[in-house]
């Protein structure tokens, strides 16, 4: 198993095909895929066709697959994932920051630990200057953690939506961190 990063309740590593049933529960839950989706159910073909080989993909630019696996240290239970994704796939100067946890894992800090110890890595290891994430305007448990977790609110827009869902009427919010920014919080 190789691990990318530890924090003091969480293990992120690398996804594997073996995940498969852990990622269809997750995509499975319809308070989960809310704010993806509108909360529609998964499949299994999907989350082997396309979810698990985009989150197995490497990127040149930061030399990492972009997306980890989280799991409860105490526990070893997989909770969701996060996403420290470069933007320009053979550049690591922006990545954007996601997560999709499980719901039991909500409320208990851990998006916004895992979020932290990404950014932490990208600027002092992996040479990114700008961290940006995005969201549903309602989203408001994820923008929370945005905030926590140190960026700042960019720009509200409207969002391409070829399918729209509650709440895809109020847009979308962008939010950021610069290098500069979090050096000056350190």
């Amino acid at each position: 198993m190789h691990i990318f990063l530890e924090t003091g309740r969480l293990v992120l590593r690398a996804i594997t095909e073996a995940d498969a049933d852990d990622l269809f529960a997750l995509n499975d839950d319809p308070e989960v895929m809310r704010f993806i989706n509108g909360g529609k159910p998964a499949s299994t073909e999907t989350i082997r066709e396309y979810t698990l080989p985009r989150l197995l993909r490497d990127y040149p630019g930061t030399g990492t697959r972009g997306y980890w696996a989280a799991q409860e240290k105490a526990t070893g239970a997989f909770l969701g994932w996060f996403e420290f994704r470069p933007l320009d796939e053979h550049s690591r100067a922006e990545v954007e920051l996601g997560y999709r946890l499980r719901k039991y894992a909500w409320g208990r800090g851990y998006a916004t630990e895992g979020s932290r110890a990404l950014i932490d890595k990208g600027f002092t290891e992996l040479g990114v200057k700008r961290v940006i994430a995005h969201t549903m305007a309602v989203n408001t448990g994820s923008r929370r953690v945005m905030e926590k977790s140190g960026l700042s609110f960019l720009r509200s827009f409207a969002g391409d939506w070829p399918e729209p869902i509650p709440g895809s009427e109020h847009g979308d919010v962008d939010y950021e961190l610069t290098r500069t920014a979090w050096e000056q919080r350190q």
